[in-house]
């Protein structure tokens, strides 16, 4: 049931912990792995900390440097991290310990980075909690957090069957690395995956990343060596040198179309290092996980309900609608750039109430809540159960004059044309370019749906609601033997203002549903995307395409209209799919053969 449950989203952050200490004292090591790998770390610990004070541990595990070095003199009682947000200054003060840490082969670590979230790295973070454990400013208990790779790896932690470990806070993170960041319904997330794999060859050359803030830049000289290595550098050299085998990202996904492609020449499938292959771990851990998730950032949101629908953990979730680093807003609704709801000190208000429930007092959730927020409302609502058990699935049909309507067509053969505009575009400031610290910023898109088939309703009499997963069916004929499709979902006011609320993505090949269940909740179709499966288009044939689009929570005002616009291409995201024939599209909307978009309406007795 929604908008009855208790607490509240502002009861999240009305009591964090208050401040007891002042300063923070750093310490920086080697930790050598089982396989006599040195692992950087830094210890970070309240200033003048009593003897004997055992505090809660906070890890946090970083692919883009646990510490920098800057040109300028660094300030007394501050945490050595550089221009990353300073969640250790809001955390430490509050009778925290953290731990942060240098991912295998990256930093100032040792090792090779085979890929992302690697079997091997994961296990480094077993190993550094462990020890972490048998300090004597440890109390026995270990959580972690992190935005995107570092959110990621928190999700992650409670695998690795340390019983200390008790609680983690994922924020805007992938769960499937397929779907949810390389290859959304199969399409090669392009501009995205080149981006950052040149800030990871940067960072692993030991240059500044296009992800730091580029007025921080000039400051950083590089990554912090730890204590002992401060003079020779003598195995941040062997670290660096170290890290010039560690796997090209763009170079591997550049060869992957399908689900069971191998990563490289590291005989592992995405699958492999994907939050799913831990699943029966942070089950066992039974630790509990507070998720941040975006309705426009990437797959941010999908990744927070699968985990909130794949665990039983003790789980809390917020699903808002800001950027990437949660510091701005993204609603289409508001001015861009606002300020995010909650405000970002809010957030780490959460986290430290979330940490001292879970950490000091040992006290978990009980149950699950799933905090979310609605566009066009812009307000927050609340419900234990996702999708809403209140949920209503209408219909809404493709008519004769690019009209959208909830009766059936009545033409017993009409199709429209659609030839694919390669120019198409939803910018470079969209929901999968904001993971490279970037606004999420959707401006009017009338202007860029003159390029696009689109089909528009009537005014709504009513305010509806609209929270979930919407799924469109195409019927279809190509002239090509592959291509993509890209569904928008948008919102057009009385003015004509055009608003972006979410979309979904499918190549072609990959169009078969599958009755095979994945190991994960996700309220997309299933496909498979295996190469077993793949099939390509009859050229000039009607098939039936189902395209999942990512989940959102909008208001639909009374005299706005809702858009289906439905492209070939995004320009400055996505691969161009095929690579040089240009698809002529016949879209069916006939009685037998009638496309259409499923809304998950929301009733409000």
């Amino acid at each position: 049931m929604t908008t009855t449950l208790k607490p509240n989203i502002t009861d999240l952050f009305a009591h964090p912990p208050q401040k007891q200490y002042q300063g923070i004292a750093a310490q920086s090591l080697y930790l050598t792995m089982r396989d006599d790998t040195q692992i950087a770390i830094d210890v970070l610990l309240p200033a003048n900390l009593p003897p004997d004070t055992r505090l809660p541990v906070i890890m946090v595990m970083a692919r883009y440097w646990r510490s920098m070095e800057l040109r300028v003199p660094a300030q007394p009682g501050k945490a050595p991290i550089g221009p990353r947000e300073p969640i250790t200054e809001f955390l430490i003060p509050r009778g925290f310990a953290m731990v942060m840490v240098d991912a295998r082969g990256t930093g100032a670590s040792l090792g090779v980075n085979r890929t992302p979230f690697a079997p091997e790295e994961i296990l480094d973070y077993g190993e550094i909690a462990a020890w972490v454990l048998q300090q004597s400013w440890c109390s026995g208990s270990i959580g972690a957090i992190g935005i995107s790779y570092e959110g990621a790896t928190a999700a992650r932690l409670p695998a690795t069957g340390i019983t200390g470990i008790k609680a983690v806070v994922p924020q805007e993170i992938e769960f499937d690395i397929y779907t949810d960041i390389a290859m959304p319904g199969g399409v090669f997330n392009a501009a995205f995956i080149n981006a950052w794999s040149d800030s990871n060859t940067r960072l692993d050359n030991n240059q500044t990343s296009s992800l730091f803030p580029w007025l921080a830049r000039p400051l950083i000289k590089g990554v912090r060596p730890v204590d002992a290595d401060r003079t020779s550098r003598t195995l941040l050299k062997q670290a660096i040198q170290a890290h010039q085998a560690n796997t090209n990202v763009h170079e591997a996904l550049s060869n992957i179309v399908f689900r069971d492609d191998m990563f490289g020449s590291t005989g592992l499938i995405m699958d492999d290092f994907s939050v799913q292959a831990h699943r029966a771990g942070i089950e066992k851990s039974e630790a509990a996980y507070f998720s941040w998730g975006s309705w426009l950032d990437g797959a941010s949101a999908e990744s927070a309900l699968k985990t909130y629908n794949t665990f039983p953990n003790p789980q809390i979730a917020i699903i808002g609608t800001w950027k990437h680093e949660m510091t701005r807003h993204g609603s289409p609704f508001q001015k861009p750039n606002a300020q995010p709801n909650p405000l970002h000190e809010q957030q780490w208000a959460a986290v430290a109430q979330f940490f001292e429930q879970t950490l000091k007092q040992e006290q978990p959730p009980k149950g699950k809540t799933l905090f979310y927020y609605t566009m066009g409302a812009e307000a927050w609502q609340q419900t234990d159960t996702f999708p809403l058990p209140n949920t209503e699935i209408q219909t809404w049909y493709f008519q004769n004059n690019h009209g959208l309507a909830p009766e059936l067509p009545s033409d017993g053969h009409a199709v429209d044309t659609y030839t694919v505009n390669f120019n198409a575009t939803t910018g470079v400031t969209n929901r999968w370019n904001t993971q490279m610290a970037q606004p999420v910023i959707y401006r009017d898109r009338a202007k860029e749906d003159e390029k696009l088939l689109t089909y528009t309703s009537e005014p709504f009499a009513t305010p509806v609601e609209i929270t979930g997963y919407p799924v469109v069916t195409l019927h279809i004929a190509c002239t090509t033997e592959d291509c993509a499709f890209f569904v928008y979902l948008e919102d057009v006011d009385a003015t004509g203002v055009v608003r972006y609320i979410t979309e979904g993505q499918l190549r072609a090949v990959h169009r078969q549903l599958s009755p095979v269940t994945p190991n994960y909740w996700t309220g997309m179709p299933q496909r498979s995307y295996l190469r077993a499966d793949a099939a390509l288009l009859p050229k000039d044939k009607f098939v039936e395409i189902v395209i999942g689009l990512q989940p959102t929570s909008v208001l639909i005002q009374r005299g706005h209209r809702i858009r289906v616009a439905i492209a070939g291409a995004d320009k400055d995201t996505f691969a161009r799919i095929p690579a040089q024939a240009i698809p002529t599209w016949q879209v069916a909307r006939s009685t037998i053969t009638a496309s259409h978009i499923q809304l998950p309406y929301i009733r409000h007795d």
